[in-house]
């Protein structure tokens, strides 16, 4: 089991930043990747961004490349997406995943039944 625990959501203007992390507990050494995915009201599950638990593996929606980043810290379980120059159409529920399977190709972890594990998720509103 793994446990995810994600934080840091709120409101902001657009333009401004936010970071968003995600405390991962349980068997966290047996997670491939990370990702992390967004819900807006009406809207289905998109996915944002992922990185591998190790090595370092990247990859970003179109939408937010170049304005967000992923990132992790092995040593505390934790996964950090920093979000710059927001906008309003970034406004939505932002969820934390884990997936345990191994893919050789990090594009297979933007689907979102490649994860096993979700947290609760955290709002994320950004005004015009």
């Amino acid at each position: 089991q793994v446990q995810l625990v994600e934080s840091g959501g709120g409101l902001v203007q657009a333009g401004g930043s936010l970071r968003l992390s995600c405390a991962a507990s349980g068997r966290t050494f047996s997670s491939n990747a990370m990702g992390w995915f967004r819900q807006a009201p009406g809207k289905e599950r998109e996915f944002v961004a992922t990185i591998r638990w190790t090595g370092r593996s990247t990859y970003y929606a179109d939408s937010v490349k170049g304005r967000f980043t992923i990132s992790r810290d092995n040593a505390k379980n934790t996964v950090t997406l920093q979000m710059n120059s927001l906008k309003p159409e970034d406004t939505a529920v932002y969820y934390c995943a884990a997936a345990l399977t191994y893919y050789s190709g990090i594009y297979y972890y933007t689907d979102g039944h490649k994860y096993d594990y979700w947290g609760q998720g955290t709002q994320v509103t950004v005004s015009s």
